[in-house]
């Protein structure tokens, strides 16, 4: 083991030479580097001199080891303390912990956070020991009722060196428990440090006595209180500072956690939420404390991204600016005498509040942001991506560097201050004390308070002024002007302010400085006219606009994005009016990555599920996730990211990746209920387009699901079901799983009409049943449908079963001599079941278009036995086997990608329904300049180029479809 002199790396100089070689002569006995460091603290500081005369001896002793060694054997020798002598014991424990820690610190010994955390350990111990002997003293005075003298330290070991170790357990404190709070709760205490602790009790183990319980833990906090921080003869230990606690002006100093919880969901506030960041319980009921703090989650970390915590901060540092009589920022005036380390500019709270508020932003949707540390959260925000790896970097230095300083301005004296010194006299001291010459002292110093302050105001203040204030909310003064508007557009502008989401003061003035970005941004859209109703449509649907329009400010790349998509596609600015919660993943670190794939989807969404609680937060959860997704593919799109044809994947993808992930769930729901899945389980089975693997912004899931319950009649749960009840039930939940309409909305709609015998048979189908319906009693048309089936979600080896059966199926049912003739009679059904009237660039219906050539395609499939279920696949296989020539497969294929391309732009601007009407002069300048981006074709010519690839297509189906051993097929 390494002792403490071999480990000195740097030393102090002596400000008082002579006082220091005074001090140093009296350890003669001790290494020559040890002598240095001694000589350079007595000869800077006052208070290390008198510690290093009064302990001296044990110094000796403690040096031979590692420091760490002789702080466990401090805090260890602390067990044998009595109520009695505890305030005496912990004095001389704080001296010793004291002097070792700063010579430790002096000599480089330990960095900054050990001698940090060598502080807080010595605090964690003080509350434990005090919890403990003045509870107890509470129990053998009969003042905690049903409590016996087990509850004051029960489930404890003594000597714990970490967060939580101690005096705790499951039931220590008899329902007491301490929360550290702020640097304490970060093991960050600084050399000089009171400490921030919340008391709270477990008014559940109380029950109608809670009243009593509570007076008698106050007599515990106060009397803690007294013996930490009363100044006798040895000193104080700690002061303590009990404010953070729920309305500290008029609640006693220990409540109920019940009494917190129903402040904190009332009235909480961003600063207290910025404080529970760094909450740890340190001393009596640890489990309950870290129940409270778990239960506080919600309030602490929001759901959404929550960029309002941004202005929060700001308004924060400005009142403590004023409030302390501070300068607002250096602008190269700065003086050093005086300048406060902690609160000033560029100090070090610019620095916590710089790594806070994104925590606060961004940790609710990341847990792994939730650090305490100070620098564990910057790390954390870079590997995120929320703050950049050079300015992490940068401000962790700059942080530790501030800390230095702080502890050795309050080494000098033991005093609570953060205040550089006011004289020449003082800033030589503090100088030599860091080891360095005044003027190289003075000089590094202001450059890192400029850096600071450079790269933390840049943060909470972009623009260069003052974030909105009340007074600033009142006088409008940092708003731009608006750009020069017609009067058509001051008419409709002119009516925001009576929207809901314009209804605060503080919206009010955030949305002041937003506006006229908004404005010049409209103005140059292709259709300002349009882009600015669109908006007014967004804007009138908000429900409120602190948290979105704080977002719009922190991130200007969002105004354009809500202005393009205003001015392009009115109904998804309506839809992200009532989903704005959608707009945070935008900003997450991966919205323009490369698309992750299903299975990678599905294993998100499957771990996002699981850390729910019940089965409804699953359900909503599992709908705000996919809003996201959803909202991510429609943008890359709107943007030209994607292609239409990548477009239809990923909503598909993502619908696999919602049914995978959902099922288990909705599976194990009902499980509970009604027992496991009877047999070997089921499988859902896409159909359509889902099983095609190609959807789009508004389709919905054609789905069937079949079972093997394996002879097995009723299923084993609390309530048991006969088989077929079960899976029809089971199916009805999973479809009310993705349908149903919550206060998250709905997943999607589902149809479970392709099942055999339709509406007529039962929503879930035995394997066997399935098995001998498609081989004896199904149409020719749900043999074409199962060309494109794929099994989804469910049992691995019933789902090879199953497709193994779709082969067979269609390997038999593609021969008969009829095939064409019913699939024409079909194509002659659907085409006089179409509307008249679809529009100039109605893709889906009609002859030759999407449905033609999905059924031509399919019917190739069923021919040639081939497993491909893409239109496109299904094509080639009949050209491979000579159904159609390769000039003809070529010409379908080419006309099915214009018409999926003009579908997919079409759904995601906003039309609705089986057969939308597509009328290009209803989409607006915007949606038909997207409309032309999409497909390459300009605006003028779609119709021409559709009806033209249309016809051909539809030739070359009529001649596909049409028997010659049999009459005539019409051209229909």
């Amino acid at each position: 083991m390494t002792d403490f002199a071999a480990q000195i790396t740097r030393c102090p100089i002596a400000y008082d030479g002579a006082m220091g070689r005074e001090v140093a002569q009296g350890f003669a006995d001790l290494a020559a580097p040890l002598r240095e460091v001694i000589a350079g603290a007595a000869g800077c500081s006052p208070y290390l001199r008198e510690l290093l005369r009064r302990q001296g001896n044990w110094l000796r002793a403690a040096v031979q080891t590692d420091p760490q060694v002789a702080i466990d054997a401090v805090l260890a020798g602390l067990d044998g303390a009595t109520l009695a002598s505890l305030p005496a014991d912990l004095r001389h424990a704080k001296a010793r912990v004291a002097l070792l820690a700063a010579l430790a610190d002096l000599g480089g010994v330990w960095g900054t956070m050990a001698v940090t955390g060598a502080l807080t350990r010595l605090a964690d111990r003080a509350v434990q020991l005090c919890v403990h002997h003045l509870v107890g003293d509470e129990i053998r005075r009969g003042k905690l009722p049903g409590a016996g003298l087990e509850d004051a330290h029960a489930g404890a070991g003594l000597g714990g060196t970490h967060a939580g170790a101690g005096l705790g357990g499951a039931h220590a404190g008899a329902g007491l428990v301490v929360l550290a709070m702020g640097k304490m709760g970060a093991f960050e205490l600084n050399y000089s440090s009171d400490i921030d602790v919340i008391c709270l009790f477990d008014q559940d183990r109380y029950g109608p006595n809670a009243a009593e319980a509570r007076t008698a833990f106050v007599r515990v906090v106060r009397k803690m209180s007294a013996i930490l921080q009363d100044v006798t003869d040895l000193g104080y230990v700690f002061r303590v500072d009990l404010r953070l606690r729920p309305d500290a002006a008029v609640t006693p100093v220990c409540l109920s956690m019940a009494a917190a919880m129903a402040y904190y969901e009332a009235e909480g506030r961003t600063w207290e939420r910025a404080a529970y960041i760094k909450a740890r319980p340190c001393a009596g009921d640890i489990e309950a404390g870290r129940r409270f703090l778990q239960s506080l989650t919600p309030f602490v970390w929001r759901k959404h991204l929550d960029f309002a915590a941004i202005q929060d901060a700001h308004d924060m540092r400005l009142r403590i600016r004023a409030h302390k009589g501070l300068a607002n920022g250096l602008n190269g005036a700065l003086r050093l005498e005086g300048h406060n380390m902690k609160l000033g500019a560029g100090g070090i709270r610019e620095i916590e509040f710089y790594a806070q508020t994104r925590q606060l932003i961004a940790g609710g949707r990341d847990a792994s942001l939730r650090d305490a540390t100070t620098l564990g959260a910057l790390r954390a925000l870079a590997a995120k991506g929320w703050t950049s790896a050079a300015d992490a970097d940068a401000l962790s230095r700059l942080y530790l560097g501030h800390r230095d300083i702080e502890h050795r301005i309050q080494m000098t004296n033991d005093a609570q201050t953060h205040d550089l010194p006011g004289t020449p006299e003082g800033m030589a001291r503090l100088a030599a004390f860091c080891g360095q010459g005044v003027a190289e002292f003075r000089a590094v110093l202001l450059d890192n308070l400029a850096q600071t302050n450079r790269l933390t105001d840049a943060f909470f203040n972009p623009a260069g002024a003052p974030v909105a204030t009340a007074a600033v909310v009142a006088n409008a003064t940092d708003a731009s002007p608006l750009p020069a508007l017609p009067p058509e557009f001051r008419a409709i502008m002119a009516g925001w302010q009576s929207y809901p989401a314009l209804r605060s003061p503080r919206a009010q003035a955030i949305f002041q400085r937003l506006e006229p970005k908004l404005a010049a941004r409209l103005a140059r859209a292709s259709a300002p006219v349009e882009a600015l109703m669109a908006l007014d449509g967004f804007l009138a649907g908000l429900p409120a606009g602190v948290q979105i329009f704080s977002l719009f400010e922190a991130n200007p790349a969002l105004v354009d994005l809500i202005t393009d998509i205003a001015a392009t596609a009115p109904r998804l600015a309506r839809y992200l009016a009532r989903n704005s919660a959608v707009l945070d993943s935008v900003i997450g670190g991966t919205f323009f990555a490369p698309w992750p794939g299903q299975a990678a989807l599905t294993g998100q969404l499957g771990a996002a599920l699981a850390d729910l609680g019940d089965y409804e937060a699953r359900l909503d959860g599992a709908r705000i996730w996919q809003k996201e997704w959803h909202f991510r593919i429609g943008v890359h799109l709107l943007r030209a990211i994607i292609t239409p044809q990548e477009a239809g994947a990923q909503y598909a993808d993502l619908a696999g990746a919602v049914i995978a992930a959902l099922w288990p769930v909705v599976v194990a729901e009902f499980a509970r209920k009604h027992g496991e899945m009877p047999g070997r389980g089921a499988a859902v089975l896409g159909m359509g387009s889902l099983g095609a693997g190609r959807l789009n912004a508004g389709s919905d899931l054609d789905m069937i699901l079949i079972y093997d319950a394996g002879g097995v009649e009723v299923s084993n749960g609390p309530r048991p079901l006969p088989t077929r009840q079960y899976y029809a039930r089971l199916t009805q939940g999973f479809v009310t799983a993705l349908s149903a309409q919550t206060a998250k909305g709905r997943l999607y709609e589902v149809d479970v009409r392709l099942r055999p015998s339709g509406r007529k048979g039962p929503v879930a189908t035995s394997l066997a049943a399935f098995h001998s319906y498609q081989m004896t009693e199904a149409w020719t048309w749900e043999h074409l449908a199962l060309t494109r089936a794929k099994v989804m979600a469910g049992n691995a080896p019933l789902a090879d079963d199953i497709e193994a059966l779709r082969c067979a199926i269609i390997a038999v049912k593609g021969q008969g001599a009829g095939l064409r003739a019913d699939v024409a009679d079909m194509r002659a059904r659907l085409a006089a079941a179409q509307p008249a009237q679809l529009g100039a660039w109605q893709a889906k219906a009609g002859h030759g278009k999407m449905l033609d050539i999905e059924l031509a395609a399919q019917s190739m499939a069923l021919i040639t036995a081939s497993p491909a279920r893409a239109v496109k696949a299904q094509i080639a296989a009949g050209e491979l086997a000579g159904i159609v020539t390769q000039s003809d497969a070529f010409a379908l294929q080419n006309a099915y990608s214009l018409m999926q391309s003009l579908q997919t732009a079409l759904r995601l601007l906003g039309n609705e329904g089986n057969f939308m009407v597509a009328d290009p002069d209803l989409l607006g300048t915007g949606g038909r300049a997207f409309v032309a981006a999409t497909t390459g074709i300009a605006a003028q010519d779609i119709a021409r180029d559709l009806a033209a690839q249309a016809a051909k297509a539809d030739e070359i189906i009529t001649a596909l479809l049409r028997d010659t051993n049999m009459k005539q097929v019409p051209n229909v």
